[in-house]
């Protein structure tokens, strides 16, 4: 029974997971093959100079990004998001570099939305999610139907032919040798995309303590002002917190009245950090801030399975471990879909004599 449901339900899911896997690699790197002028360029992180450009980028009412992601380690270029799609990247003064009208214009734009949402929005993302709990499936079925080959064990990278008989003991043996790696980064996509899976590790109140721990604080309902003191907000934020990153400012979303900055303290893994201030869309009044320090273990936690998941921490040596999940997890599930759909043995053309 359950060499019936991993054979059939790889062959269906199989092309999903080889996708995912391979666009995963590919996006592990994505920072290094943006090569445009200044993305070398080291990280400013001096208050005034972050002020002079978030004041000069928002000063337009009609030309205004919806957000800005300020430079880092990785990426020494501002990037812009417009909405729908439309976009540039700035040098850290504010000066356009590269500007798009569609994600169609970027590679790693459309390359992010397929891994994330097949670019299907919310219902590619759940297919996603479903392709990632079934990809664990497919780790504990095939070590439970492993073992009981385990004798002819023989590690080899790629089949010795392309017959279905060396592709499914190639595809036993690689697949038992990356299950650990497997698991991390089917674990942490999966949990990513439904967030109650986390339940299963961190404790059957975890999704709950994570909501609200990170929920977004109600604002006053209020239109975006023509023009604001982006230079004071900034200048807030890092009073607040003088020891953090600043990594992104977003414009309000949803009716929400918010102007939202994200920070970056030291202690933190993700690369956008947790440390949060919301400011109202009218005046620009402090109206809350969220200290990632004073957040449970559960909630860092799971502030950790993205870093984990896209190979943003532990340097090169990480990116490449996760390189070679991704092209695993690729190989396993387009050799899965090939032996079954098109390797299949055929039916005998000789009858049994009565």
């Amino acid at each position: 029974m359950l060499d019936t449901l991993h054979r059939w339900t790889g062959g269906f899911l199989g092309l999903i997971l080889a996708l995912l896997g391979l666009t995963g690699a590919i996006l592990i790197h994505r920072d290094t093959w943006i090569m445009l002028p200044h993305a070398g360029d080291a990280p400013v992180q001096t208050t005034q100079f972050l002020a002079a450009t978030t004041e000069r980028l928002m000063a337009n009412p009609a030309a205004r990004p919806q957000s800005i992601t300020f430079a880092n380690a990785d990426l020494g270029l501002d990037r812009l998001d417009f909405g729908k799609g439309a976009g540039a990247y700035t040098d850290q003064a504010g000066t356009i570099v590269s500007q798009w009208q569609s994600q169609w214009a970027r590679p790693e734009l459309w390359l992010f939305d397929l891994h994330h949402h097949l670019l299907s929005g919310d219902t590619g993302e759940t297919i996603i999610g479903i392709a990632g709990v079934a990809g664990l499936v497919f780790v504990l079925t095939g070590t439970i139907l492993w073992w009981r080959t385990r004798k002819t064990f023989a590690f080899r990278p790629l089949p010795k032919r392309l017959s279905r008989p060396a592709i499914l003991r190639h595809h036993r043996d690689l697949g038992i040798v990356a299950a650990p790696l497997l698991i991390l980064s089917l674990l942490t996509g999966a949990t990513l995309v439904f967030r109650p899976i986390s339940a299963l590790y961190l404790g059957p109140n975890a999704p709950a303590a994570i909501d609200a721990a990170l929920r977004t604080p109600k604002g006053p309902r209020v239109a975006l002002a023509p023009h604001l003191d982006w230079q004071g907000m900034i200048v807030a934020a890092r009073a607040r917190f003088p020891d953090a990153e600043l990594r992104s400012l977003s414009l309000p979303r949803k009716g929400s009245g918010l102007v939202t900055i994200r920070m970056r303290r030291p202690q933190e893994c993700l690369p956008n950090g947790r440390t949060t201030l919301w400011f109202a869309a009218d005046d620009g009044r402090l109206i809350g801030a969220r200290d990632a320090a004073s957040l449970s273990p559960v909630v860092t936690v799971y502030n950790m399975l993205y870093p984990l998941h896209a190979a943003k921490i532990g340097g090169l040596g990480y990116r490449l471990v996760m390189t070679l999940s991704g092209v695993v997890l690729g190989l396993l599930g387009t050799l899965s879909v090939w032996s079954f759909w098109f390797k299949r043995p055929g039916r005998s053309k000789f009858r049994p004599a009565r």
